[in-house]
C-alpha cells in the first residue's frame, strides 16, 4: 500500500492531482461532505452551545469505511478539500469521523492543480484552521435553526409543504418587491427628436436632440419651426480618452458575464468552472478577490508580449470591492496563459475562453480613444442636436475583451464624417416618435447575484444554489410574457413636409427573467409582515460580517448564534401563537346568482378563486387559476369563467366529453384518456365538434406504426424530444434518423438497440422476486422492485451485492403501515364529512 493517503471532495479533482504525486501517494475522494446535521430532527442542542449533531449519512458511510480502512493502512493522511469554509469542515469532519492521529495528519490546500501548486502544498502543509470551520458551522447552524423553525409556521398558517431559508427569504423579496415596482409603474408618454444629416461633400449621419417633448402637440410645434431651417455646426469639440480593462472575475462577475455573453445560468457556470478546475485548466472558482499572483502575472506578460506585442501590456493590481473578500486568494484565472483553449466539451471550452480573455485583458495597455461632441444649431429656433462620435487610436486590450452590461446604453456613439465648425448641414429627414418610459427591468440571475453582492448578502459558493432552490421550490419562476401590441405615432419631417404615421410595436415581452410565483408572493408578505428582522437586508448583511469575523477569530461563533437567536426564537413562538393565516386573498365580486362573494386566495392544493366563504352555511364552490394567470391579475369576469369547467361538450364513442384545465394546460378528457387543447384555443370556446377532431387527431397519433414482436410500437414527441413507445419502453429517437420518415429497418434497429442497453445496464436480476439491481445515471446504482426504487451511493460494489442484502435495503425502504396511521386517516375522513 502507498504511504500517503490524499483525500479531497471529488472523483475528477483525485484523477488529476494524482497524475501529479508519484506511486507512494494513493488519491481519494469523499465525495463532497461526509457528515452534516441529521434530516428528519433540528440536529442543534439549544441548550448546550448550540453545539451540531453531526451524523454520516447512509449513502457515505461505505465512503467513510473506504477511507477509514485507506487512513489506517497509511503513515500520512493529507487533507486536501478546497481552501474556503465549505472545504475546511469537509478537512475537519474527515478527522473526527476517521478518528486520525494528529501526529500523521496534515491539512494542505492550492488554488490550482497544477504539478508545481501541488508539490508546493505538500511542501507547506498547515494544520485545520478552526476559525474557518467555526464560521461554516456557524452558518450551517443558524440556517438549520431558521429553517426548522420557520417552516411549521408557514405550513400552519400559509399552506403545507413549504419551507423558509435565511438568504433564499431575502432573495425572493427582493423578486417580489421589483414585481411590485414594476405592476405599480405609471407608464408616461414622451416624444424624442432624431435627424439625419448630411454634409457638403455627401456624407451623412445621425444626431439627436437632448430634449424629449412630453406632448404630440409639442412635438409637431417643433418639426414646424424646422421646415425651411439652415442648419450648421456650431460647436465641434474632440477630446483624447482611454478605457480601461475589468479586473479578473471574481465568482460573482463570472456568474454575471457568463448569463450575459453565453447566456448560461448560473448553475451552469459553476458547474463548467468546477470541471474546468478539477482539470487543472483554470484556478479555484469561489473566491471574492480580483488579486493575481506575481506568477500569474508574469505568465501573462509572457503570453500578451508573444501574442500581440510588449506594447499591448500592463501590468496591474487590483483591489476589490467586496466586503470582507478574501484578498489572500486569487481571481479566476487560467493556470497556464499560454493555452488560448483546452480540450474539453462545447461549453467547457465557451466559459474557459471567457475567463482566459478577462484575465489577460486585466493584464493590457489601456484603449486610446478619441472623442467627438458635434452641436448643430439651426436659424428659426434655439435648441441644439448633437452628435457623438468614437474611433480608436489603439485598440490596447479591446484586441481580446470588452466586458458586457446588463443595460446597454441607448445612445452608443458611432463614427463621424469629417466636419469642421461653421459647416451647413442639409438636414436629410427629422423624425419624431413617440415613446413610453418603462418600468425597472426584472431580474435575470445575473443581475441577482450581483444585488445580493451589492447588498454584502451570501457569499459565492451561496449564489448557484440560493437561485436553484427558490426555483425549485417554486417561489419563483422563468418569465414566458408574450407582451401586447401598442400603437405609437411617429412625425416624419422630409422635403419640408411633415408626415404623421401610426405603427405597431409589442410591449411588456419579457422571456427568461425572474418572476415570483402566487405562492412565493404569499409567503414573502406572510415572512415580511411577521419577521420583518430576519428578511431585512440590512441585517441579512450584517450576519454576513459576523461570519466573517468569525473566521477571522474575532468573534466566538457560539455567541453570535446566541444573540440571534434570542430575538429570533421568542418571535416563532409569538407569530406560531397569535398570526392569523395567510392565503393572500383579494375580493373579486359578488355571484350574480347567489350574492356570495367572489375570491382569489391561495388553497391548499395553490392559487384558486371560490365563491362562499367557510362561514356559510353550504360548502364553497372552488376552480384552480390557469397556468397563465395569477392571484394578483385575474379579474371577476376570468374568475366566473373558471366556473364554467369542467364544460361538457356530449359523448364520443358512448364515453363522456368534457373540456377542462389542468396542472399542465386545457385538454379535453374522454372516457379514462386526455388530449391536449392546442396552444392558443380556449377551452370554454371549444364545441363538440372540434373536441372530437382534437380527440381523433390523439386517436391517430397514438394508432401503432409498425408491430414489432407482436407489440404495437408508437411514435411521439415529448420534452426530450422524438421517442418511440413499445412494450412499456420509451426510446429516444436521435437526429440521426428522419423521425417522420422512419422505416421498418429504423424501428428494429432502434428497439434492439434499447434492448441491449437495457441487458448491459442490468447487473441482477432475481425473477422469481421480481427484484433488479441495475446502472442509473451519474456513474451510481439503483435497485428496484415493483413500484419501490433505491439510489444506491457511488462508492457501492452493485456486483457483490446478494439477495438477502438487497431484500433488507427493500425492507427498509418500504413504508410500514401502523394503526396510528390508519387512526389519522380515519379521523381525517370524518373531518372531511
Amino acid at each position: 500500500m502507498p504511504k500517503n493517503l490524499v483525500i479531497v471532495e471529488s472523483p475528477a479533482k483525485a484523477k488529476t492531482i494524482e497524475k501529479f504525486l508519484g506511486k507512494d501517494y494513493k488519491v481519494e475522494s469523499s465525495y463532497g461532505h461526509i457528515a452534516d446535521l441529521p434530516q428528519k430532527e433540528l440536529g442543534v442542542d439549544v441548550e448546550n452551545d448550540f453545539q451540531p449533531k453531526y451524523v454520516v449519512n447512509s449513502d457515505k458511510k461505505s465512503v467513510v469505511s473506504k477511507l477509514n480502512k485507506a487512513a489506517k493502512s497509511s503513515d500520512t493522511v493529507w487533507l486536501a478539500s478546497d481552501e474556503d469554509r465549505e472545504g475546511e469542515a469537509i478537512a475537519w469532519h474527515l478527522y473526527d469521523e476517521l478518528k486520525l492521529d494528529d501526529t500523521k495528519t496534515k491539512r494542505i490546500v492550492f488554488s490550482e492543480i497544477t504539478k508545481p501548486a501541488i508539490q508546493k502544498a505538500i511542501e507547506n502543509p498547515r494544520g485545520i484552521n478552526y476559525n474557518l470551520v467555526n464560521a461554516q458551522k456557524a452558518r450551517r447552524v443558524l440556517d438549520r435553526l431558521v429553517g426548522y423553525e420557520l417552516s411549521p409556521v408557514l405550513w400552519r398558517k400559509v399552506k403545507g409543504g413549504l419551507s423558509a431559508g435565511r438568504v433564499q427569504s431575502v432573495s425572493v423579496r427582493l423578486i417580489v418587491e421589483r414585481e411590485r415596482e414594476i405592476r405599480d409603474f405609471k407608464t408616461k408618454t414622451f416624444y424624442k427628436v432624431e435627424a439625419q444629416f448630411k454634409t457638403q461633400a455627401g456624407s451623412s449621419f445621425k444626431a439627436r436632440l437632448p430634449k424629449r417633448f412630453d406632448a404630440f402637440e409639442k412635438a409637431k410645434a417643433f418639426l414646424e419651426q424646422c421646415v425651411d431651417a439652415h442648419f450648421k455646426v456650431a460647436d465641434l469639440d474632440k477630446k483624447p480618452a482611454q478605457k480601461k480593462p475589468a479586473p479578473p472575475f471574481t465568482t460573482s462577475t463570472l456568474q454575471q458575464e457568463a448569463a450575459r455573453k453565453l447566456y448560461f445560468p448560473v448553475g451552469k457556470t459553476m458547474s463548467m468552472a468546477q470541471r474546468l478546475y478539477e482539470a487543472g485548466h483554470i484556478t479555484y472558482m469561489r473566491t471574492d478577490s480580483v488579486n493575481l499572483s506575481n506568477q500569474a502575472r508574469a505568465g501573462a506578460e509572457a503570453e500578451i508580449t508573444s501574442a500581440y506585442g510588449k506594447k499591448y501590456h500592463q501590468s496591474r493590481n487590483y483591489k476589490g470591492k467586496s466586503k470582507g473578500a478574501q484578498e489572500a486568494h486569487e481571481a479566476i484565472r487560467p493556470t497556464d496563459f499560454s493555452k488560448h483553449e483546452v480540450p474539453a466539451e462545447r461549453d467547457q471550452q465557451r466559459l474557459y475562453e471567457l475567463i482566459w480573455k478577462r484575465a489577460i485583458a486585466s493584464q493590457m495597455s489601456n484603449a486610446q480613444l478619441e472623442r467627438t461632441n458635434v452641436k448643430i444649431k439651426a436659424d428659426k429656433h434655439q435648441e441644439t442636436f448633437v452628435a457623438k462620435g468614437e474611433m480608436i487610436k489603439f485598440d490596447g486590450f479591446l484586441k481580446v475583451y470588452l466586458e458586457s452590461k446588463d443595460e446597454e446604453d441607448e445612445e452608443q456613439a458611432g463614427m463621424l464624417p469629417k466636419i469642421m465648425t461653421g459647416d451647413q448641414l442639409d438636414p436629410i429627414a427629422i423624425e419624431s416618435t413617440q415613446g413610453f418610459t418603462r418600468p425597472p427591468s426584472r431580474y435575470t440571475e445575473a443581475s441577482l447575484v450581483k444585488k445580493l453582492e451589492e447588498l454584502g448578502i451570501g457569499r459565492p459558493s451561496t449564489y448557484a444554489p440560493t437561485i436553484s432552490t427558490i426555483q425549485n421550490r417554486k417561489y419563483i419562476e422563468k418569465s414566458n410574457i408574450e407582451g401586447q401590441k401598442r400603437p405609437y405615432k411617429k412625425l416624419i419631417l422630409k422635403n419640408n413636409q411633415i408626415k404623421e404615421k401610426t405603427l405597431p410595436e409589442t410591449t411588456g415581452a419579457d422571456k427568461g427573467k425572474l418572476i415570483p410565483t402566487d405562492v412565493g408572493m404569499v409567503v414573502n408578505d406572510f415572512l415580511v409582515n411577521h419577521f420583518e428582522g430576519i428578511l431585512d437586508y440590512n441585517f441579512t448583511a450584517k450576519l454576513e460580517q459576523n461570519f466573517d469575523e468569525i473566521a477571522q477569530g474575532e468573534e466566538k461563533w457560539t455567541e453570535v448564534i446566541q444573540d440571534f437567536y434570542n430575538k429570533f426564537h421568542p418571535n416563532v413562538e409569538d407569530v406560531a401563537k397569535n398570526a392569523e393565516r395567510e392565503v393572500g386573498e383579494r375580493i373579486l365580486g359578488e355571484d350574480p346568482k347567489t350574492g356570495k362573494p367572489v375570491s382569489a386566495r391561495l388553497g391548499k392544493y395553490g392559487p384558486m378563486v371560490q365563491i362562499g366563504s367557510v362561514e356559510d352555511d353550504e360548502k364553497p364552490k372552488f376552480a384552480g387559476l390557469r397556468p397563465n394567470q395569477t392571484l394578483n391579475s385575474i379579474t371577476f369576469e376570468e374568475a366566473m369563467d373558471l366556473f364554467k369547467l369542467p364544460k361538457h361538450l356530449g359523448e364520443y364513442k358512448g364515453e363522456k366529453v368534457e373540456a377542462n384545465v389542468g396542472r399542465y394546460g386545457p385538454y379535453i378528457r374522454f372516457g379514462k384518456k386526455f388530449a391536449s387543447i392546442p396552444k392558443g384555443e380556449d377551452p370554454l370556446e371549444i364545441n363538440y365538434d372540434r373536441a372530437v377532431e382534437i380527440i381523433k387527431a390523439k386517436e391517430k397519433a397514438d394508432e401503432p406504426i409498425y408491430f414489432y414482436k407482436g407489440e404495437g410500437v408508437q411514435k411521439g414527441k415529448g420534452r426530450f424530444g422524438p421517442f418511440l413507445k413499445w412494450d412499456g419502453m420509451f426510446i429516444n429517437v436521435n437526429k440521426k434518423y428522419d423521425f417522420e420518415n422512419l422505416s421498418e429497418a429504423d424501428i428494429i434497429e432502434l428497439i434492439d438497440d434499447k434492448i441491449q442497453k437495457e441487458k448491459d445496464k442490468l447487473i441482477h436480476h432475481w425473477e422469481d422476486e421480481g427484484i433488479k439491481v441495475e446502472k442509473a445515471r451519474w456513474g451510481r446504482f439503483k435497485v428496484s422492485q415493483g413500484k419501490t426504487k433505491i439510489e444506491l451511493p457511488k462508492s457501492t460494489d452493485a456486483k457483490a451485492l446478494t439477495l438477502e442484502e438487497v431484500k433488507a435495503m427493500l425492507e427498509k425502504k418500504k413504508p410500514k403501515k401502523t394503526k396510528r396511521k390508519t387512526k389519522s386517516k380515519s379521523r381525517s375522513k370524518s373531518a372531511k364529512k
